[in-house]
């Protein structure tokens, strides 16, 4: 018997924005928001270094199929599978997870 995944988390002080989630997603559920900002450890006297600041990271779960792809490219596990499985939501639009909720799903993290 195979156990279900739940739902991706997010840790959003992990993510970089590098978009590699956004585009493997086969299903284009997946988008992101993000501005540059100066690299706030930039040493002192070197040419300020720009870094990508995640805005906001939406998934759609009416549309993901649960694949994993997502979980398995992101290179700083920003992405995680966790144990809640609770979709009932009163409209299609709520199926949307924003950022917030996305960490809030953050408890018992695992990779498949």
């Amino acid at each position: 018997m195979t156990t279900p995944r739940g739902v991706i988390s997010l840790k959003p002080a992990d993510c970089t924005s590098c978009m590699l989630c956004v585009r493997e997603c086969p299903t284009w559920c997946i988008s992101l928001d993000s501005h540059q900002a100066p690299d706030p450890e930039t040493p002192a006297g070197a040419r300020v270094r720009l870094i990508n600041v995640l805005d906001d990271f939406r998934i759609d779960f009416s549309r993901c199929m649960s694949c994993g792809i997502c979980v398995e490219v992101c290179p700083f596990d920003a992405l995680a599978w966790e144990s809640e499985t609770d979709y009932d939501e009163p409209t299609r639009d709520a199926l949307t997870h924003h950022t917030d909720r996305m960490s809030s799903h953050r408890g018992t993290s695992s990779k498949p």
